[in-house]
This record gives C-alpha cells, sequence and structure tokens, in this order.
C-alpha cells in the first residue's frame, strides 16, 4: 500500500472518483495517502478550490442515482486530501513534497493536458523555474526526485487518453532527451518510474462550491498490470486487469461518443443552453437518433471485433445512466473541447472498427466528423 499521493488536477471528477475512493480505503482501515492535490494550471478561477482543500471536515460528494433498482441519496464527506498546492505559486513547496514523499502521482488534466509547451522544450526545463505544461512540470519534478533521493514511483493517469500511462511515458522521456537530461535519468525513468495505463468511468454531473461534487453510483477505476505494479489500495470499484482495452472500447465509444453526438446536437441546433442529458433525451426525436446511432453505428462496429454482446449490455447500463432522474449532467460542460472529443470518440471509434473489416454506413457519425472540420481553425485550437 502506498503513502502520500499527489494528485495534478482539482476536477470535481476527481473530487468523486480517486479522491472519495482513497477516503473509503482509509476509513477502512487501509495506509494510503493522504492526498496533496495541485493546481497545474494558472487559472484564476480554480484558485478558490486550492484554498479550499485540506479544511479538517473535508468536502461533500453527493451519490445519487438508482443502484441495484433502488433509488439511493447519501452524502460522504472527503477527508482523504489534506492540502492544496498551485504549481505556480508554490513550485519550492510543491518540488520538496514530490521529491521526499510521493509514492503515487495521479492526474486529471483534461484532454490538452499532454500538450507540451514551446518554452518546455530544451535545456531551460530542468534549471529550476516553473514549467508552462503539465508534462513539463512532471519532467522536472522527476528529474529532481531522481537527483535527491532516486526512489521509484507510480504514475496514474485518469486523462481520457488512449494508453495515457505510456503517452504521458514518452512525452516526459522525450522532454528529457530535449533537456540534455544524463543517460542515468532516462534509464531511471525507463526502469523505476512505472507509467501505468488506466480508464476512469464516473459520471460526476455537478460541481459544488467551493470544493464538492455531485455524482452517480457507478464508477470504475481500471488499471492495466505492469511489472512491479501494486494497486495503491483495495476498493470495489478498483480493478487490475491484463488488457484495459476492452474497458476502453466501451467507455470512449459508447458512453462518451454517445455524450460527444448529443453534444453535437445540442451545439447544432442551439439548443436551451442549461439543457441537461437527461432533458435533452426527453426529446423523442434526439431519443431516437441517440438509439439509432447506437444500433446501426456502433453496436456492429464492436461485433465485428467479438465484442457485440458487452456492447449491448453496456449500451443499456449506458441509457440507463444518462437517464439518472437524480443527476443534471449539463450538455455544455459535455461540449467543452468538442473537437479534440469527436477526434478520440469518433473519429479513433471508425479507424478501430476499420481494423476488423469494412465499415458499415455511419451518416450520423459522418456529420458530426464533417462539422468537427468545417470549423474554423481557430476555434478547434482552443477546444
Amino acid at each position: 500500500m502506498s503513502g502520500r499521493i499527489i494528485q495534478f488536477g482539482t476536477s470535481r471528477f476527481l473530487q468523486a472518483h480517486v479522491d472519495l475512493f482513497v477516503h473509503e480505503a482509509r476509513q477502512a482501515g487501509q495506509s494510503v495517502g493522504p492526498i496533496c492535490i495541485v493546481q497545474a494550471s494558472g487559472a484564476a478561477d480554480r484558485a478558490g478550490r486550492v484554498k479550499a482543500f485540506g479544511r479538517p471536515g473535508g468536502y461533500p460528494v453527493i451519490i445519487r442515482g438508482i443502484e441495484k433498482g433502488e433509488r439511493i441519496e447519501r452524502r460522504i464527506d472527503v477527508t482523504s486530501v489534506d492540502r492544496g498546492l498551485s504549481a505556480a505559486q508554490d513550485w519550492q513547496a510543491l518540488s520538496d513534497l514530490f521529491a521526499t514523499k510521493a509514492d503515487i502521482i495521479v492526474s486529471n488534466t483534461a484532454d490538452a493536458g499532454y500538450e507540451i509547451a514551446a518554452a518546455d522544450r530544451g535545456p531551460a526545463l530542468l534549471a529550476g523555474g516553473v514549467p508552462a505544461s503539465f508534462p513539463g512540470k512532471l519532467t522536472a519534478l522527476l528529474h529532481r526526485r531522481w537527483r535527491q533521493t532516486g526512489r521509484g514511483l507510480t504514475v496514474l493517469p485518469c486523462e481520457l487518453i488512449n494508453r495515457n500511462g505510456r503517452v504521458l511515458a514518452a512525452a516526459v522521456a522525450a522532454l528529457a532527451r530535449e533537456a540534455g537530461a544524463l543517460d542515468a535519468f532516462l534509464a531511471w525513468l525507463e526502469g523505476d518510474v512505472i507509467f501505468a495505463d488506466t480508464l476512469v468511468d464516473r459520471i460526476v454531473s455537478q460541481a459544488l462550491e467551493p470544493i464538492g461534487a455531485v455524482a452517480e453510483p457507478y464508477a470504475l477505476w481500471v488499471i492495466e498490470r505492469r511489472p512491479g505494479l501494486e494497486v495503491p489500495f483495495v476498493h470495489p470499484s478498483v480493478v487490475l486487469a491484463d488488457d484495459l482495452e476492452p474497458f476502453e472500447r466501451l467507455k470512449l465509444h459508447i458512453l462518451n461518443l454517445g455524450h460527444t453526438v448529443l453534444a453535437d446536437i445540442w451545439r447544432a441546433e442551439r439548443r436551451d443552453p442549461g439543457e441537461t442529458v437527461r432533458e435533452i433525451l426527453a426529446d423523442a426525436h434526439v431519443r431516437g437518433r441517440l438509439d439509432d446511432v447506437y444500433r446501426h453505428e456502433v453496436l456492429p462496429g464492436f461485433a465485428a471485433h467479438g465484442m457485440g454482446e458487452e456492447a449491448q449490455r453496456y449500451v443499456a447500463t449506458t441509457l440507463e445512466r444518462f437517464l439518472n432522474p437524480f443527476l443534471d449532467h449539463r450538455i455544455a460542460d459535455i461540449a467543452q473541447n468538442h473537437s479534440t472529443k469527436v477526434e478520440r470518440r469518433i473519429t479513433a471509434f471508425l479507424s478501430w472498427w476499420a481494423e476488423a473489416g469494412p465499415v458499415g454506413a455511419t451518416p450520423t457519425l459522418d456529420v458530426v466528423i464533417a462539422r468537427r472540420q468545417s470549423r474554423p481553425q481557430t476555434e478547434r485550437s482552443e477546444a
């Protein structure tokens, strides 16, 4: 079991997912945590969250929904987080903690979180300043840890990026080489730092102020096995799997794809800015379009890969989750970074389907892709 966890990202999702799981594991007597939450970006609107983390009474997570046919609503006061730091304002304190205390690193830095700033390329990255991007920050922090203690650690990224651990590991190694790091550091990265691929799944529909969240009962965190990897704690929602891909494909190309199709409809039709997933699906025409997408444009792709039955069950579960009467999941939130999500959830699905044979007719998905491609370049780059 692990000790200190450093989490990059202040999102309501992690508050109601990893942070809640750690709280429940600690309540069960497991030696894990506490968690330090780091604001990786310099966004001014997140400063209030940073200050609120670490309050003795914790923060609330409200679980609402249907579980095994029963309506549930419960509040949990999460106390696994003991402090918040801003990477921009508290770099020295973060560097000290990372170098000497951390055992597990968790991240959720959004879909664009692995983008690397030009300023992070080159020798200046390891000169002691605050890097601009998350991969740059992680590289600099790992370099200091290697110099100071040389202890290994495990990185569990939670971004919705295919093979997120491998992608992040490659970015860190590339930045280290560009910075002129010694071969010994590169060897340490490869041999002593475990970057695991993971998948997360929970709808967290609402943020509470200044911190806290409302979430559905369903939750899953799948971590793919790696040599030397031990799960940081035992929890019913944490699964250690030999192969992440089946879980990943179901979640990304059914639940997330469905969200993106609904967001595209919402954007194209200029629907109510406050509309939720449940409300848009109350429109019989929209519900019929989503059902048709799943039936005719998604399930055949899974069947081509021998996953037809699993996909049918997951579609049924997904629709139940979308229609949860207790969650107000705003389409406006889902529509953020829309262009990137179309690429990863829909275009990537069609490419995966093509690996198993000819792709069938996908008229609705084709329209979503075409609308993405027709948007101005400046808008796509901001998404």
